[in-house]
């Protein structure tokens, strides 16, 4: 598959790169696993002089020696002895960019916690002692999450603040799926929403999808509910070693997630247990869980709602995970006819995610999101403010038109109106068939 989008990702890699021509640049790419961060930096890299060093699960000194084969290989630069640690191997490479721009992409960089955590104070000391007389770009890639953010945004951490730019990379939008579609001859808004509603765009399950030929809803359900299909241990491979020894407590609040269980208190009572911690780490450390409160709502209001921010993750807990059982005992039937019977309700929710993207995507409105009463009275499916010109946009969602109901909706505004006295209201039907049009303004 041709490499998709990314063009702020590089242009961002682009300018710390220019600024290496002073000094050293750090720049940090992390985010969930198979989103593309070891493709963005090698395509950022290549007809650029570059190494690129995988931290994989082995002895220190093993390791040594296959980093030095490499930097020998590329570079003509004197090495004498023997090379054991990765310490000494920075500072050869921090030696090299005295004389010379290169950038270093050093992948998995969070693994060298379980070779040796002192790496990481090493690396500051010499950082901080060469990059202002060095001109390398030092990229560092990290696929867990936690301990990315916990290595470099942590002020117990001995490399936070040195990164000079901390890049997040998200799953492809709405409009670059749209492109892999027209690309591959297959785009419709039926393929186009199948795909974002179980792969939420990830590259490599798109890269997978095209791989396979697989485009249509009853293909991609077909291959999805397959044995040795790659995706039915997918959510364990990603998290497990995310979450550790207490996995098991993680997947049961994000199965419950998954089926519409969005606030903690109902959570709680079916788990018998004080998840609020758990919750904590879902969003700030592990980035899969969201929290939502109503538009216009206080930022210390009690009313929210927790959702699994992830589509793949979000389909695999509610219909996978959920059903391990079944799976265990390769009853793919099983799995199939409960999709079938759930999939529509299923679909309504990621339709107005669907939405909620392609409006944020305009970057015109200040907030975006929905809005509720206490009791989950006069729930509105999305909500635009655009502060600048004093607009609020409103919005009900349907897969089917012919549900919506226009009267309904504005009956439901009552309160948001009293909470924006001063603005224009916009009242807006949406169903699958209109996501064309609204793609077409991103």
């Amino acid at each position: 598959m041709k490499f998709y989008s990314r063009e702020q990702e590089l242009q961002l890699l682009e300018r710390d790169y220019s600024q290496t021509d002073n000094s050293s640049t750090m720049t940090v790419i992390t985010g969930r696993r198979r989103i593309g961060k070891t493709l963005l930096a090698k395509k950022f890299a290549e007809n650029k002089k570059h190494l690129y060093l995988f931290i994989s699960k082995k002895n220190e000194v093993l390791l040594c020696k296959e980093f030095l084969e490499i930097i020998t290989s590329q570079f003509n630069f004197p090495v004498f002895g023997e090379i054991k640690d990765f310490r000494t191997i920075f500072r050869l490479l921090m030696e090299i960019g005295k004389s010379q721009k290169i950038i270093v992409i050093i992948d998995e960089f969070q693994e060298f916690y379980s070779i040796n955590n002192s790496i990481y104070s090493e690396i500051q000391n010499i950082w901080d002692e060469n990059k202002d007389k060095s001109k390398v770009h030092l990229i560092f890639i990290g696929s867990i999450y936690s301990l990315m953010n916990k290595i470099f945004k942590n002020s117990k951490e001995p490399l936070f603040g040195r990164a000079d730019r901390i890049i997040y990379l998200k799953p492809f939008s709405p409009k670059t799926i749209r492109a892999i579609l027209e690309d591959n001859g297959n785009y419709s808004k039926e393929n186009l929403f199948i795909n974002y509603l179980i792969t939420g765009g990830v590259p490599r399950y798109q890269e997978i999808l095209v791989k396979n030929g697989i485009f249509s809803k009853e293909k991609l359900l077909e291959f999805y509910f397959e044995k040795s299909s790659p995706f039915i241990d997918e959510g364990k491979t990603i998290l497990i070693e995310e979450f550790g020894k207490e996995y098991g407590t993680y997947f049961s609040i994000l199965e419950l997630l998954s089926e519409g269980r969005t606030s903690r208190s109902e959570i709680e009572s079916i788990l018998e247990k004080n998840i609020g911690g758990y919750l904590e780490n879902l969003i700030e450390d592990f980035n899969i869980v969201a929290k939502r409160q109503p538009v216009g709502a206080k930022a210390t209001g009690k009313i929210q709602k927790y959702y699994i921010n992830d589509n793949f993750l979000n389909f695999w807990f509610r219909f996978v995970y959920k059903y391990r059982s079944s799976i265990e005992n390769n009853n793919f039937e099983f799995l199939k006819n409960n999709l079938e019977k759930s999939l529509s309700t299923y679909s309504g929710a990621i339709l107005e995610r669907l939405y909620h993207e392609i409006f944020r995507n305009q970057g015109k409105f200040t907030a975006i999101g929905t809005y509720w009463e206490r009791g989950n009275a006069n729930e509105i499916d999305i909500v635009c403010v655009d502060e600048a010109n004093k607009r609020l946009i409103i919005g009900e969602i349907k897969l089917n038109k012919d549900k919506l109901r226009l009267a309904q909706l504005q009956a439901k505004s009552k309160n948001l109106e009293k909470r924006f006295p001063d603005y224009e209201f916009e009242y807006l039907e949406l169903s699958l068939d209109d996501v064309e049009g609204y793609l077409a303004s991103e």
